[in-house]
């Protein structure tokens, strides 16, 4: 473990990972013997999405009776929560493990903590997310938006994008990506789920999935690494129409959920969330 103003290290075996927290409390870098996983570049990598995952419609939602307007940096929408636009604390770092906290503010409007813990293992990472009040009551999701690189150790990137009709298998130049959805949820014209489940539909994505059983992902890149993204959570977005990397964002809640299906977060129940990562050497 090493650490400095702008970043902390952890190390396990020969995976070394780096956290920037005053950067949104992001994973910008995961290295398996020495081969870089995520994306590079300052909003990559893999970021925590709280206190809301997704597009929120027109920035707006409703906690009860009151209105309340987020900022619209994806216009018209407003996207990806606040806890990536935040410095966070260190608030604990050993070898391979380390906790980091944010303290909900402005411009979302209710008080509460954010919590973010990493534990590096030689074979798996894994992360887990606490959105907490300790005053009032409000809605909230959490998640998670990794970058995994298309291809790794170079390569052009380039893909195809075909796929197979139904079921979630995406082929291109390097990456290959298989999961199984009970359901995809219709994408509207604006982004946003219609409220209509529909039979999951081949890529290229940028769709939301609901799998109730928990969300699990593999990535392959052939003859390199095959890694499992797995949570107990029953979503996960799916975004692979960029040439440089693929998404799989296990989350609470579906896009634009704070409005469709909101979970609040109490005094009594915090939101909690984890996912795993485990990855083996082909």
């Amino acid at each position: 473990m090493s650490s400095s103003e702008e970043s902390i290290r952890l190390a396990a075996g020969d995976a070394e990972l780096t956290i920037t927290p005053a950067n949104g409390c992001r994973i910008s870098s995961l290295r398996i013997g020495g081969t870089e996983l995520l994306r590079q570049g300052e909003r990559y990598g893999c970021f925590p999405m709280v206190p809301w995952c997704g597009r929120i419609e027109h920035g707006q939602f409703r906690n009860g009776g009151v209105i309340h307007q987020m900022p619209l940096n994806s216009p018209p929408h407003a996207i990806h929560g606040t806890g990536r636009d935040t410095a966070w604390r260190t608030a604990r770092v050993g070898e391979s493990e380390a906790a980091f906290t944010y303290d909900l503010a402005e411009p979302w409007p209710y008080s509460g903590l954010v919590t973010q813990v990493v534990e590096l293992a030689p074979d798996s990472l894994t992360l887990r997310l606490g959105v907490e009040t300790y005053e009032t009551s409000f809605p909230a999701q959490a998640g998670w938006h990794p970058w995994f690189l298309r291809t790794l150790g170079g390569g052009d990137g380039d893909r195809d994008g075909d796929g197979v009709p139904g079921d979630g298998t995406a082929e291109g130049g390097g990456v290959k990506l298989d999961f199984a959805a009970d359901w995809q949820e219709e994408r509207g014209q604006d982004h946003l789920p219609t409220g209509h489940r529909i039979p999951p539909r081949p890529g290229p994505w940028d769709d939301c999935f609901g799998m109730p059983d928990g969300v699990a992902a593999t990535l392959t890149w052939p003859g390199q690494l095959e890694l499992k993204v797995t949570s107990p959570a029953e979503w996960a977005v799916i975004y692979d129409e960029q040439a440089e990397a693929v998404c799989v964002e296990p989350q609470s809640g579906p896009p634009n959920g704070l409005n469709s299906a909101p979970r609040l977060v109490t005094p009594l129940e915090p939101l909690e969330i984890v996912t795993t990562w485990q990855w083996r050497r082909l």
